[in-house]
């Protein structure tokens, strides 16, 4: 299993930066994504990357403002995501860990790299969201 955390301050308030990483219906804020496929009262997702390939998400946690964990699984790969929001010197901070299970011994060997370029990208994109950039 590979794993990956990344810790982030930001100047918006918990309250805001929960709003906009747990909406899961509103997907125009990240370059990633082409759509995304909301089921089940929102505890199943289908997000769609911008060449269509979809994951499945399952909400497994949702304590607001504090924790959001989900399960997520494609043809390429099996894991889990958690979000943690805490408040640190009257700033909010974001720490995003995943944990993944990758087919095939050559996705393994770039699992790690490409798990990373994702939350850069991930985090990136939240920060121009909440208009931080």
């Amino acid at each position: 299993m590979k794993k990956v955390e990344y810790t982030v301050d930001f100047a918006s308030g918990v309250d805001k930066i929960w709003q906009v990483v747990t909406d899961n219906s509103n997907c125009t804020w990240r370059s990633d994504l082409s759509k995304v496929e909301v089921k089940d009262g929102g505890n199943f997702f289908v997000e769609y990357a911008k060449n269509g390939y979809p994951t499945e998400f399952t909400v497994t946690l949702k304590i607001p403002h504090e924790r959001y964990e989900f399960d997520m699984k494609n043809s390429n790969m099996t894991g889990h995501w958690t979000g943690i929001f805490t408040k640190s010197n009257g700033r909010a901070k974001f720490t995003s860990i995943e944990e993944v299970e990758v087919k095939g011994f050559i996705k393994k060997l770039f699992a790690r790299i490409y798990l990373k370029s994702q939350q850069k990208k991930y985090i990136a994109d939240l920060k121009k969201a909440l208009g931080e950039e």
